[in-house]
């Protein structure tokens, strides 16, 4: 009697009874866990012209950029946001990666600057030190 239920059973098991199979042979409990592993390996990056769009969506009316402005802007950042890449992933300390992005920022800005007019460079300062300091614009907001 035992030697009949052992083979039943087993075959239960891998015929969709008992393990989740789906009748080809594949595992679905081991292949949802590979394709969890699969989605936990590394975020999707966001393409850097994504990146650089966003920024100028934001710059260009606050700033009222004319197209020049806006390619050589965009370049300026495209070249700033893959720096940066580079320097992140550098085998270097966390504080020389700072001081190195730091740095980055700073000439990125220079270059910003010398394509703006008085007024643009104003709203350029102003817009740099919002983004420091987010607080700061918040609750002016809340004061409103």
């Amino acid at each position: 009697m035992y030697l009949i239920l052992l083979p039943t059973l087993t075959q239960a098991q891998f015929n969709n009874y008992g393990y989740g199979n789906n009748g080809y042979g594949n595992n679905r409990r081991m292949n949802t866990s590979m394709d969890q592993d699969r989605g936990q390996e590394k975020p999707k990056e966001i393409p850097v012209e994504v990146t650089v769009a966003k920024i100028m969506e934001r710059l260009k009316p606050e700033m009222t950029l004319d197209e020049l402005q806006v390619i050589a802007i965009s370049n300026i950042l495209t070249n700033s946001i893959k720096s940066q890449g580079i320097l992140i992933k550098a085998e270097v300390s966390n504080e020389d990666k700072v001081n190195n992005i730091k740095a980055l920022s700073e000439t990125t800005d220079k270059k910003i600057m010398e394509l703006l007019n008085k007024e643009q460079k104003e709203k350029f300062i102003l817009l740099n030190e919002e983004a420091k300091n987010p607080k700061k614009k918040d609750k002016k907001k809340s004061k409103e």
